[in-house]
């Protein structure tokens, strides 16, 4: 009987604050990219960049956009979701699982 832990592909979008300048934003990527590749495989990071937001969110008009994909086992989505809430900076996170 096998035991290996079954592994699914995920993507995570997350909006960061600009409000506290380009070096907190990279911080802030850097720490969450750190945390993926700790408990996951990362397959891709896509930066988007600042971008206008669709409404006000925290009073702030504008965030900066990443995008990751990455693989990881049933439990790690739920704990990158819990660390994205308590962190300082984060506007807003999705996290998906994608289609086998």
């Amino acid at each position: 009987m096998s035991t290996e832990i079954q592994k699914s592909a995920y993507e995570s979008i997350l909006v960061v604050s600009t409000k506290n300048g380009e070096e907190f934003v990279a911080g802030v990527v850097a720490k969450f990219k750190e945390l993926i590749e700790a408990n996951a495989t990362l397959d891709s990071v896509d930066e988007w960049g600042a971008r206008k937001l669709a409404y006000l969110i925290n009073k702030e008009s504008e965030g900066y956009y990443v995008l990751f994909n990455f693989t990881a086992a049933a439990d790690f989505p739920a704990e990158l979701d819990r660390v994205y809430k308590i962190t300082d900076g984060v506007l807003r996170s999705l996290i998906i699982k994608k289609e086998a």
